[in-house]
């Protein structure tokens, strides 16, 4: 009921209906009221809702313009994770930590989490741009270097003592495990989700077609998972595959309203619950900073990438605003820091705070943004 009215109120506002159910997160979660706390059924509809959105994502999406883009959103993911890693690396090595608590910032804020932009780009019908094409594509590229990062960081703490929580496999065996994936991707574009469609639609069963793409979304978000990706992505690539069915407008009338209706806001607002005003007082000004440095860092470091490539002023804005939200891999990548015992129980309530802002705040830069391009696009057409 909250996040249906917290939607509405952000519309007539003129805001993204995401910005709305992120706040009512954090008005009603730890950082406020404290009414609802993340538990288990909060996590997993959350996980859900975040799977079904970049389903959904995936089902708007244009393969032939993704794959067109391919070298441009590589080269924005690759300055998209060079900025963040050298400046707020350096800016919290200044601040007083360890050289090594410093890169791992750095390593924090070079994720991306593109669910919160691809909620703004399908309320603008901007997924299918060459501009919304290179944000997906650049952060599936984010995603591997994330990884990456994350396993040669690990490394680095096991060369130093210090053990990290839950057994990590070798650097070379994860992007083996990664090749093979993508490798399946591939085999699922090309024939196995078009002959699983067609097989469903001769089942005799109640929305059968339906519940395949489900098998093939959760099934392909699973896989993703095991091999070190965000399950987002190997969903992302299910909503692709299934895309190039003749079922792809059936499927998004009838996945759309089951993820808006329950599991798509429970995901918004899971997002604002993990923010606590905990040490908030002592680290207010390195919170700030960083707050204001994680934004920076996407805007430009992407939007040059973009420049690089081709992409005018309004374009490469658009772009780097689309990379601004942290989300889900930061909160990920923070808590084995913190596991790991890394960080000090204020430094990562300070880090999840940057986060949480970060993310609320894309959507208020991407939505102008948008705003500033679309006209553009359509005076040329």
């Amino acid at each position: 009921m909250l996040t249906t009215l917290a939607g509405n109120f952000a519309n007539r506002l003129g805001v993204p209906a995401v910005i709305g159910e992120l706040l009512i997160g954090i008005v009603i979660g730890p950082a406020m009221l404290n009414w609802v706390q993340l538990n288990s059924l909060v996590n997993l509809f959350a996980d859900i809702g975040v799977v079904v959105l970049m389903f959904l994502g995936g089902l708007e999406s244009n393969l032939q313009l993704l794959m067109k883009y391919l070298r441009p959103a590589i080269v924005v993911a690759t300055s998209g994770v060079i900025f963040p890693v050298l400046l707020m690396g350096a800016v919290s090595w200044w601040w007083g930590f360890t050289p090594i608590e410093a890169l791992f910032i750095g390593v924090i804020f070079s994720a991306t989490s593109v669910s919160i932009s691809v909620a703004v780009l399908k309320e603008f019908h901007a997924l299918q741009t060459r501009e919304g094409a290179t944000i997906l594509g650049a952060a599936v590229a984010d995603d591997i270097i994330g990884v990456i990062l994350l396993s040669l960081m690990i490394s680095l703490l096991a060369s130093q003592g210090i053990e990290t929580a839950g057994s990590h496999p070798a650097l070379g065996w994860v992007l083996a495990e990664q090749v093979a994936f993508f490798g399946g991707t591939y085999l699922l574009v090309k024939w196995i989700a078009p002959y699983l469609m067609h097989l469903s639609e001769r089942l005799v069963m109640a929305s059968s077609v339906t519940i395949m793409s489900m098998v093939i979304c959760l099934g392909m978000a699973w896989l993703a998972d095991i091999v070190g990706l965000s399950g987002a992505i190997g969903a992302f690539f299910a909503g692709i595959a299934v895309a190039n069915t003749p079922y792809r407008e059936t499927l998004a009338d009838h996945v759309e309203p089951l993820g808006n209706a329950v599991f798509i806001p429970v995901f918004f607002v899971s997002v604002g619950l993990n923010m606590t005003l905990a040490h908030l007082g002592e680290n207010l000004w390195l919170i700030v900073v960083l707050t204001v440095l994680a934004c920076l860092t996407k805007l430009v470091g992407c939007g040059l990438g973009a420049r690089i490539c081709g992409f005018n002023l309004t374009s490469s804005t658009v772009i780097g605003t689309g990379m601004i939200a942290r989300g889900e891999m930061g909160l990920i990548t923070a808590q084995i820091g913190h596991q790991a015992g890394l960080m000090s129980n204020a430094s990562y309530s300070a880090m999840i705070l940057v986060i949480i802002l970060a993310t609320v705040l894309a959507p208020l830069f991407l939505k102008p943004a948008l705003k500033q391009l679309l006209p553009a696009k359509k005076a040329v057409a």
